[in-house]
C-alpha cells in the first residue's frame, strides 16, 4: 500500500531511439499521474542521447537522492563505427565534415584497441551538454560558433571487438566498451578511427549497463505505459536499495537507527573506512561515510519504518 501512495525506488527503462532522457522522465511522471499516484519526484541517473538506446535508470521519490551516484557509476555500451566519414556531431545526426578513402580491416581494429584501454585523455564532442561560458556546447556548435573543449581523463576498463562487416566498400565495426563516468563514446569512436589513419562516426549506440542496473532489469516504453492504464507499479518498481548493491550495508539496532535518523555520528564501529548504506531491518536509512570507526550521514532517506 505504501508503495502505491508514495513510490520510492527505480524504474529501469530500455530507452528507445529518438526519445530524449528528459522526455523519458516526463513519460514516467505522466504514467504515475494517470495511475492516480499524484505528484512524485522523478529524476534520471545518466543522460542518453536521443539516438542512443538502452538502460536509463529513473529514480522515484527518495531514490532521486542517489541520482548523483548513478551519474558517477561505470557504464557498458555496444557501439558501431562507420569508417570513412566523420560528421560534426560524430553520429548520424550531423553533417559530413571529413572523408577518407582508407579501407579498414577488422584485424586492424582489433590490434589498435589496446591503445585505448586504461586511463586516457579524451576531448569531448563539440555537440555535448558541457557548459562553455554559461552556455551549452551544443547550442554554440549549432549556432556555428567554434567550440574547443579541454581534454579530460577518463578510464576505459575494457574494450572488446564484437563484429566487423562491410556495406559495399564501407567498413563497419561493433565494439563493447566498459567505461568510467564522463566517457563520450562518440569521442572514443572518433579517436579509434583517427588512430587507424581514417575517420569515423557512430551509427549505433546502446547502453547495456549503468551502475548496478543492466538490460535484465529494464522495461520497454510499452510496459511503462501499462502503468498509466492500471497495471501495478510493483511489477516494474525496483526498491531504493537496488541502487546500492555495489556498496556494503550496515545493519543497525534501534538506538543506532534513531541516531542516524537524527543525523548524529555513530562512533566506535569496527569496519573498514569507506561508503556504506545503513539499514534498520530491511529499511534503508542513509548513505554513510565511515572513517576511523566513525560513521557520518552523507544522504538520509525518509522511508517508512514498516510496510503498511
Amino acid at each position: 500500500m505504501s508503495t502505491q501512495l508514495s513510490p520510492n525506488g527505480w524504474i529501469i527503462l530500455d530507452k528507445p531511439i529518438e526519445l530524449g532522457s528528459t522526455q523519458a522522465v516526463a513519460a514516467v511522471k505522466r504514467n504515475l499521474r494517470q495511475a492516480g499516484l499524484g505528484k512524485v519526484k522523478v529524476g534520471h541517473g545518466g543522460t542518453l542521447d536521443p539516438l542512443a538506446s538502452g538502460v536509463l535508470p529513473i529514480a522515484l521519490g527518495e531514490a532521486t537522492k542517489l541520482c548523483g551516484r548513478m551519474l558517477d557509476s561505470d557504464k557498458i555500451y555496444d557501439f558501431t563505427i562507420c569508417f570513412g566519414t566523420e560528421t560534426d556531431t560524430l553520429d548520424l545526426e550531423g553533417k559530413i565534415v571529413a572523408r577518407s578513402d582508407r579501407f579498414i580491416e577488422g584485424a586492424e581494429v582489433e590490434d589498435v584497441l589496446i591503445e585505448f584501454i586504461g586511463e586516457i585523455e579524451q576531448a569531448p564532442p563539440a555537440y555535448s551538454a558541457l557548459m562553455v561560458d554559461g552556455r551549452r556546447a551544443y547550442d554554440l556548435a549549432r549556432a556555428g560558433e567554434a567550440v574547443s573543449l579541454p581534454k579530460r581523463s577518463v578510464t576505459i576498463h575494457n574494450l572488446d571487438y564484437v563484429v566487423w562487416w562491410q556495406d559495399g566498400l564501407v567498413p563497419f565495426v561493433t565494439l563493447r566498451a566498459h567505461v568510467s563516468k564522463g566517457t563520450y563514446i562518440r569521442s572514443l569512436a572518433r579517436d579509434i578511427a583517427h588512430a587507424l589513419g581514417t575517420v569515423g562516426y557512430v551509427t549505433m549506440l546502446r547502453r547495456l549497463r549503468a551502475g548496478p542496473f543492466d538490460l535484465s532489469h529494464a522495461i520497454s516504453l510499452d510496459n511503462l505505459n501499462e502503468i498509466g492504464k492500471g497495471a501495478p507499479l510493483e511489477n516494474v518498481l525496483l526498491p531504493l536499495e537496488a541502487g546500492l548493491v555495489d556498496i556494503p550495508a550496515l545493519d543497525l539496532g534501534p538506538e543506532q537507527a534513531r541516531a542516524v535518523r537524527q543525523g548524529r555520528v555513530l562512533a566506535g564501529l569496527a569496519y573498514d573506512d569507506g561508503l556504506y548504506w545503513a539499514r534498520s531491518g530491511r529499511v534503508p536509512l542513509a548513505l554513510m561515510e565511515l572513517s576511523g570507526g566513525d560513521a557520518r550521514v552523507v544522504r538520509g532517506f525518509n522511508l517508512p519504518d514498516v510496510a503498511e
